[in-house]
């Protein structure tokens, strides 16, 4: 009889803030009214031309400041680990030991899977690149605020969701790429990731559409009254921590199976001796 109380008063709780918000937007429908038109909002959302931010006297994107804050959260958070807790880890480790020892070993087995020649400076790179990606995008999470130029208050989106820090991860990850076929086979090394000249476009662009279309999708029902209750929490909280999950995989899997490949030692294929012909097949008639 309590357990079925209790059922009732829950649906009945939820039943009543479903009224409640649609009363609201009923309510609230003709009182706000957007400055912007929609296609000005997703405009600037991808080129950031309006809402630029004053950085020591310099117009920048608000993904620059993001990226900086990105960047300046895992420095710090890192420097925390190595002087205050890698003193204390120990054999049978805790959970905050066995939580980092799990996440540095897979990228360790990514890069020694795919990589097996050559692989003690891919898992640093695709761990400190894994890191960024998955922190900056879920730092869109934290709704920071800050002033643009124009006067108008902008949350600080995901670093890459610009296509500049987009551009700047997919070649800096092609230049890893690339080094490690120069170190490992020279010349040859340098053919071999040529010949996929397209892949600093394809990574960059694969990262800036998919964050970009979880800030577009955010910003489309933010704008909308009727759908700005609850919903963008809900919208806004998936697309960003499926992306931020995704795109990391997605990136750091990419240039470990290209870094392998590249960096596979080149075998020389062994001549076909030439059959030497006897003297009486020599003095053979035709």
């Amino acid at each position: 009889m309590k357990t079925r109380t209790k059922k009732i008063i829950c649906w009945s709780a939820v039943a009543l803030v479903i009224i409640a918000l649609i009363v609201g937007i009923v309510l609230t429908d003709g009182l706000y009214q957007s400055e912007e038109e929609i296609s000005e909002v997703m405009k600037d959302a991808v080129l950031h031309e309006e809402n630029t931010i004053n950085l020591f006297g310099l117009e920048v994107n608000p993904g620059l400041i993001s990226a900086y804050a990105v960047t300046l959260i895992l420095l710090v958070f890192a420097l925390a680990v190595r002087i205050f807790a890698l003193p204390r880890f120990k054999t049978v480790p805790g959970k905050f030991q066995l939580t980092i020892e799990s996440v540095v070993g897979w990228f360790d087995r990514l890069a020694k899977t795919n990589s097996p020649h050559r692989n003690s400076f891919l898992g640093a790179y695709i761990f400190a690149a894994g890191s960024y990606i998955f922190v900056g995008t879920l730092f869109e999470l934290t709704g920071v605020a800050v002033q643009a130029t124009s006067g108008n208050s902008v949350a600080l989106p995901a670093p890459l969701s610009d296509i500049n820090g987009a551009i700047a991860m997919g070649f800096l990850s092609y230049f890893v790429i690339l080094s490690g076929g120069i170190v490992s086979n020279g010349l040859r090394g340098v053919g071999r990731t040529l010949k996929d000249f397209s892949l600093p476009i394809s990574m960059s662009f694969r990262l800036f559409g998919a964050l970009l279309s979880g800030l577009l999708v955010t910003e489309l029902v933010y704008y909308y009254i009727a759908l700005s209750f609850v919903l963008p929490v809900i919208v806004g909280v998936l697309f960003t921590i499926l992306h931020a999950l995704i795109q990391t995989y997605v990136l750091v899997m990419l240039t470990s199976l290209f870094y392998g490949e590249v960096s596979e030692p080149y075998e020389k294929k062994p001549k076909k001796a030439k059959r030497k012909t006897s003297a009486a097949e020599q003095n053979k008639p035709l």
